[in-house]
């Protein structure tokens, strides 16, 4: 490309600099955002959930082991709630599991019928190609069976003559 010349355009970036050095990694807005955060988005929900937790707990035993409390009823309940997780699970999976069978199904009426005929002709040749294999096979294991043949015999020839 005879005649075309590139320029470069130079392009200048003024960095700002910090108007007074931090004493500590402390002292940042992003650190301490985030000490906060770690109060109301994480630690906070885990500890109401535990709360939640050990509440349900106290009120099942109360309940349970008072005086007229019926045990087996209560073991059934807790059946229930140790299933369901793995239910909803198994739920979840199910519908991903379908998904995937719908989309596989779609994905497959997409291809055209020129690779649905390339893929018989890569089958064919597959096959043509296992059948020879097995036609030149077959005569070395037939000379191979043979000279067993015969040294078997000849074992058994110099046995008898012995």
């Amino acid at each position: 490309m005879i005649g075309i010349q590139r320029r470069c355009i130079p392009i200048y970036v003024k960095i700002k600099t910090m108007s007074k050095p931090l004493r500590s990694l402390k002292d940042h807005t992003s650190y301490q955002l985030h000490r906060k955060q770690i109060w109301t988005q994480i630690l906070l929900p885990i500890l109401a959930a535990v709360l939640v937790f050990i509440a349900v707990i106290i009120m099942t035993s109360m309940a349970t082991f008072r005086g007229n409390g019926d045990v087996d009823r209560w073991a059934a309940i807790s059946t229930i709630w140790l299933i369901l997780p793995v239910l909803f699970a198994g739920l979840i999976f199910l519908i991903i599991l379908i998904a995937m069978i719908y989309l596989m199904a779609w994905l497959t009426a997409l291809i055209p019928p020129y690779s649905f005929q390339g893929q018989q002709i890569v089958h064919r040749i597959e096959e043509g190609i296992k059948r020879i294999a097995q036609m030149v096979r077959k005569p070395k294991l037939a000379i191979q069976e043979l000279v067993t043949l015969i040294k078997a015999y000849t074992v058994k020839f110099q046995e008898r003559r012995k």
